[in-house]
């Protein structure tokens, strides 16, 4: 069944503007009609999004006792059967326990051409709820990296730091984004589009801008109407659906924290926090942002686990832009976070041409024109 038309243009899609960059959404599915991305069921119309496509779980999850890198010699399951393999049926779903880890293969594959390289990241809604997911491939060395050229399956390694899980096949936990190329940045270029597009919305002249990153910094102010600043993971709670949509109440896995003027956030160490920046942010059409998981300049802390931004997010409309909604860990020892604290960096990279389709409601994206907000699986804080 072929679940993609044909385009007009199959050099490139519509509004083809560079050789090199991130490939938008029109030139993914010419990837899956020509089966340079394929899979054991039909890929979806609503898993390409405007500059990456969500990957979907297979039927079989092993349990596996670490976590691992296949290397040049092996593929990820002559890993798993070396480890000792325990296989879990999550077909119609099947818990995925905090605390351990899972190797899963997926339902897509690649059969990459000689320029096309990819990246991949969790969702959002993966981020937000602690699951640490990064993606395998055979013969890889580097986690959530496919080589130019790659030809074979792919598998997520998942585990579930905070709350165990629910997850079946099907399931979308992490995306996938396709580069064509190496396309260069500057730190001018980046300075120009911080000009012409406001990609966070600091004053003008004030923006702390490195290479082809921006930063970001932390907003313990507090949202107006309800004084909160940020919520801190409940130790001991019930599972999580991944695939339920404002199902769980806050308050049964989430603790809140208040603002309080003029004192910052001491991190406990192991503890999971959900916090926002003080900027909004706006992705324009023809660029895609990813947020720098770990930065040791920032502090012994990591933030967003989910570190992708598509075209159009925050963009448009009143220009106010969304803010960035960071997930946070401290590493080791307590670590105090204060107002205004750079706290990320932005990575902003161009697409070879606008996407037909652009982060926002009409593509039925969870988050856009947010502003300190919990994963979709959880109703609004009343």
């Amino acid at each position: 069944m072929t679940l993609f038309p044909a385009p007009s243009d199959e050099t490139g899609g519509a509004g083809a503007m560079h050789n090199t960059g991130i490939l938008p959404y029109q030139t993914i599915r010419e990837l899956v009609r020509a089966h340079e991305i394929f899979a054991t069921e039909d890929i979806q119309p609503d898993q390409v999004q405007p500059a990456s496509l969500d990957l979907r779980l297979g039927p079989v999850a092993y349990r596996v006792p670490a976590s691992f890198l296949p290397g040049r010699g092996a593929t990820v399951m002559d890993k798993v059967n070396q480890l000792g393999r325990h296989p879990i049926d999550i077909a119609e779903g099947a818990v995925l326990e905090k605390g351990c880890v899972y190797i899963v293969k997926l339902l897509e594959s690649l059969r990459l051409g000689s320029r096309i390289s990819a990246f991949a990241n969790p969702k959002s809604s993966t981020g937000r709820l602690d699951i640490f997911t990064r993606l395998i491939t055979d013969r890889g060395t580097a986690f959530d990296r496919v080589e130019r050229g790659y030809h074979g399956p792919l598998y997520a390694e998942i585990a579930p730091r905070t709350f165990s899980i629910v997850a079946r096949q099907g399931s979308r936990l992490n995306q996938l984004r396709l580069r064509r190329g190496s396309p260069l940045s500057s730190e001018a270029a980046l300075r120009r589009l911080q000009e012409h597009a406001r990609l966070v919305d600091a004053a003008p002249g004030t923006e702390t801008i490195r290479d082809d990153s921006i930063g970001v910094t932390l907003d313990l102010g507090g949202d107006r109407a309800s004084g909160l600043v940020g919520f801190r993971a409940k130790k001991h709670t019930d599972v999580i659906d991944v695939d339920r949509r404002a199902h769980y109440d806050p308050l049964d896995y989430w603790d809140p924290i208040a603002a309080r003027p003029g004192r910052g956030i001491v991190l406990n160490p192991d503890d999971f926090y959900i916090l926002a920046t003080k900027e909004s942010v706006s992705v324009p059409p023809d660029h895609a942002a990813e947020m720098v998981a770990y930065d040791t300049l920032s502090g012994e802390f990591r933030v967003h686990y989910a570190g992708f931004f598509d075209p159009g997010f925050g963009y448009g409309g009143s220009g106010a832009g969304s803010k960035a909604v960071l997930e946070v860990r401290s590493h080791e020892v307590p670590y105090l976070l204060e107002h205004e604290q750079i706290v990320g960096w932005l990575r902003f990279e161009r697409l070879t041409g606008v996407p037909d389709k652009l982060y926002g409601p009409d593509l039925g994206s969870s988050y856009q024109d947010q502003g300190l907000t919990l994963g979709k699986q959880f109703k609004t804080l009343g």
